[in-house]
């Protein structure tokens, strides 16, 4: 992926058969649809791929323990079903990982064991493994550091693990594969309208300050928490359509993990489910379900629901984590659908997608999760086709390997996620493989690599989105940003006053991961 391209298709083009407006899991998705089907496709994001919700996730592939527990069959189903999909083409992204529900009451075990034998039947052909009953010393064994004093026994069960930013950059290289246009830093100013009907947007590049009038057939509207800004654009004073909830996670050493399984949580205090999860020789442990009026690009985490998470997690753990444990925390907003009923709280909504159509044509695709971003999109690109009078044409995505795809794919190598193109990177210099930090692994040819074929502009894409290192140890990333710079200042060709620019802005935005 390379902006300057983009920017001249993006002069050249009359006009497009879609314009996407959103650069996270929904908007990819639906630019791999829409260009795997053969439409002129364009997709604008206003900050970087996956920089909101789509980046901040608990990194789960799951059907949805909690909502099979809500009564939300067919979200399970289809969430399953999705799932197995998302495996199949994407070996290199997304895995089987197993889950231990340890037991503190003798009743429990049983319960969550026919609950879960339910979750495998719905699963099918598309399982990832059968859920099983484990006594105490099995659990022990799988876990050594879970809290043993009162331990009766547990579940296992299997669920999908992945790299949710990852996922979105390989999404948008697989978009771009099949005749998509992206780019980022792009944002929507207003649209535009012929005989009261969309008929493209205006939109600025912030990079050359420079506004750009677009033509396109059908416009849709996938910016998630931020949906009814664009649609404010369309129709005044709209009522509200997404209920934002945030949602935080912290990392933590991988010792508070011992094993190479997670733990579920299945009774929180707010009667959500917790997950701790290893995560690139880390613990991720999440999430929480607040709802909030405003929804922010940096959304800041709350002190009490770290309280939350520390306390529960705490709860199943051996030792207890605290707040100086904490080496990074970061808050996401779930784009949730608003209900009719406006007094549900947001841990009761469906998170079921829906796709509208206003009376002047403009799409939105609304609520949903990681998990079944394909059917979003799938549901979305067959409703374009009508709105904006394309050619119909089916969607082949069920069967369709994302880029890198790598059935052997050795998740040992810290840069499995890359897939087939390690070797490139590797060939890259043969000085630059070695990592530059010793908490976690961002190499060199790793940046350049970025910023030559992944559309990376700032230092805080590289540290948070293209290598994970901001969400992993935010202190140690900005103990190395000087040297990243350094590396991006000559790779791009950048002055001194660039490189001051990016290290604060950098580390104003690395300062909310810290505790």
């Amino acid at each position: 992926m390379n902006r300057i391209n983009s920017l001249r298709k993006i002069s050249k083009k009359k006009i497009w058969d879609l314009v996407i407006i959103g650069g996270g899991s929904s908007g990819l998705g639906i630019a791999v649809d829409s260009a795997s089907r053969g439409y002129k496709t364009l997709l604008i994001e206003k900050h970087d791929f996956s920089k909101g919700t789509s980046s901040r996730s608990t990194k789960l592939v799951h059907g949805g323990v909690r909502y099979l527990q809500n009564g939300d069959i067919s979200l399970v189903v289809e969430a399953l079903r999705e799932r197995g999909i998302m495996r199949k083409n994407a070996p290199h992204l997304v895995r089987d990982l197993s889950f231990v529900i340890p037991s503190y009451d003798w009743w429990n075990s049983p319960f969550y064991g026919i609950g879960l034998k339910i979750y495998d039947m719905m699963s099918g052909k598309l399982g990832l493994g059968p859920s099983t009953l484990l006594s105490r010393d099995e659990i022990v064994k799988l876990i050594p550091n879970v809290k043993k004093n009162g331990l009766k026994g547990g579940v296992i069960y299997h669920d999908g693990q992945f790299d949710d930013a990852r996922m979105a950059i390989s999404l948008a290289q697989t978009a771009e594969n099949h005749g998509a246009t992206l780019i980022n830093y792009f944002g929507v100013e207003d649209l535009i309208k012929e005989k009261e009907m969309i008929a493209g947007v205006v939109a600025r590049d912030s990079i050359e300050n420079k506004s750009y009038k677009i033509m396109a057939k059908g416009v849709i509207n996938a910016t998630g928490v931020f949906s009814d800004s664009i649609t404010n654009l369309d129709i005044k004073k709209r009522k509200k359509t997404i209920v934002p909830s945030q949602g935080v996670h912290i990392v933590l050493d991988k010792s508070f993990l011992a094993g190479n399984h997670a733990i579920m949580v299945p009774h929180t205090t707010d009667g959500r489910v917790l997950f701790a999860v290893p995560w690139n020789n880390y613990v991720i442990v999440g999430t929480t379900d607040t709802q909030i009026e405003k929804s922010n690009i940096e959304p800041i985490p709350l002190r009490e629901e770290i309280k939350f998470i520390l306390k529960n997690a705490g709860s199943y753990m051996k030792s207890a984590p605290s707040f100086k444990d904490i080496k990074s925390v970061f808050a996401g907003l779930r784009p949730l659908a608003a209900p009719e009923n406006n007094e549900k709280a947001t841990k009761e909504i469906s998170r079921h997608h829906k796709v509208t159509v206003s009376t002047s044509g403009l799409i939105s695709i609304l609520g949903g999760k990681w998990t079944t971003y394909r059917k979003m999109a799938e549901d979305t690109v067959n409703t374009a086709q009508s709105v904006a009078g394309l050619q119909e044409r089916e969607c082949i995505t069920h069967n369709l390997t994302i880029h890198g795809y790598d059935y052997s794919s050795n998740w040992e190598n810290p840069m499995h996620f890359y897939g087939t193109d390690i070797e490139k990177i590797e060939n890259l210099s043969s000085e630059g493989n070695s990592s530059i930090s010793e908490k976690f692994f961002i190499s060199k040819n790793q940046i350049i690599w970025s910023i030559r074929n992944e559309m990376a502009m700032t230092l805080e894409d590289i540290m948070a989105r293209r290598t994970r290192s901001l969400f992993l140890d935010a202190k140690e990333s900005l103990k190395i940003a000087p040297k990243v710079l350094e590396i991006m200042a000559k790779e791009m060709k950048k002055n001194i006053d660039w490189i001051k620019n990016e290290s604060a802005n950098f580390e104003k935005v690395a300062r909310n991961y810290i505790i």
